[in-house]
């Protein structure tokens, strides 16, 4: 089934060789470069943006309007998008990290989407999905009075999973590049990246488990999350019916303390990758994924001398809000 897609990411993202990390872990360990991915700073995102543009383009709309949290990497490349598609963007911020400084408020992605102009509303509940969807679909409906056509990007479960299609073109991409490997090791947050990947892969017919880190909720709800996305995404993609029970693996080691706080493992992970490979992760999402890797070597789980995959999904921006955690 073909869906409707606009091109964000520019060519297929490098798939590099960490040779100084395989050394340190006993393990051969490539990154996928989605960091690169799309505009302002990139990210796995893109990817998924791809496909609801796509859709709503498709259907005519000239404003988008979608929820993130305040360092959101996605309400960012939202605005950036529909700035280069001459759409109006409605970004909605919602309170899901209490308690950090003024700057927090200020700086990383929530300047970057200053700049790109878009109208910026607040919710104030974190854990709120359904309500803050809800908060978007009642400016929508004050905007088709006005004549224009919204198009919501959904932050709760039950709608579409279109962004889940962005990864499924990502696992064909990294075959298509000529490698598969033992494990691959993502992020795992609202489940589209994490679903898309894994059935994507098993759609292509690699077998390799995928462990997905959790950022926001504990390993036994990720686990029933990336179920439904799955199910859902199945109407979207056939090669999702290829995903079983036991493909869906989850980690929550570095959870702690919560989404958008950072705790010993992922603080670790982001100087690990940084002395070692000159890359920079985020605290949010892809310190929390890499954490894992050095973490079930360690435990066995991923075998020594294995071939390890680890999605770099980017976020750069978000660590200049977090200057106090380090």
């Amino acid at each position: 089934m073909k869906h409707p897609r606009l091109n964000i990411v520019a060519g297929p993202t490098p798939l590099v060789h960490a040779p100084r990390l395989s050394d340190a872990l006993g393990i051969d360990l490539f990154i996928k470069r989605d960091d690169v991915a799309g505009p302002t700073f990139g990210g796995n995102k893109s990817r998924q943006l791809e496909y609801y543009f796509g859709d709503a383009l498709d259907k005519g709309a000239d404003t988008i309007l979608i929820t993130g949290a305040v360092q959101s990497n996605f309400v960012r490349l939202a605005a950036a998008v529909a700035s280069s598609q001459n759409m109006h963007a409605i970004i909605q911020l919602e309170n899901r990290v209490p308690g950090k400084p003024d700057h927090y408020h200020k700086s990383g992605n929530v300047l970057l989407s200053h700049l790109l102009g878009p109208e910026i509303l607040t919710y104030p509940e974190g854990e709120d999905e359904t309500g803050a969807d809800a908060a978007l679909h009642e400016r929508a409906e004050a905007l088709r009075a006005e004549g224009r056509v919204p198009y919501v990007i959904h932050l709760s479960e039950g709608h579409p999973p279109l962004g889940a299609l962005g990864y499924v073109d990502a696992a064909q991409e990294i075959l298509q590049q000529g490698q598969d490997f033992d494990t691959y090791v993502v992020a795992s947050g609202s489940g589209s990246t994490h679903a898309g990947l894994l059935a994507g892969l098993r759609g292509s017919g690699s077998g390799a488990q995928v462990i997905g880190s959790c950022v926001r909720r504990d390993a036994t709800a990720q686990e029933a999350r990336i179920a439904r996305v799955t199910a859902r995404l199945k109407k979207l993609y056939a090669g999702a019916a290829r995903v079983s029970e036991p493909d869906i693996r989850i980690w929550d080691g570095a959870l702690a303390p919560g989404y958008g706080q950072i705790g010993e493992p992922a603080r670790s992970a982001i100087h690990m990758v940084a002395t070692h490979e000159g890359l920079i992760l985020d605290p949010v999402y892809t310190a929390k994924s890499f954490a894992a890797i050095p973490a079930l070597v360690a435990s066995g789980e991923i075998a020594k001398g294995s071939r390890v995959c680890f999605v770099h999904t980017g976020g750069l921006a978000a660590l200049f809000a977090y200057e106090e955690a380090f």
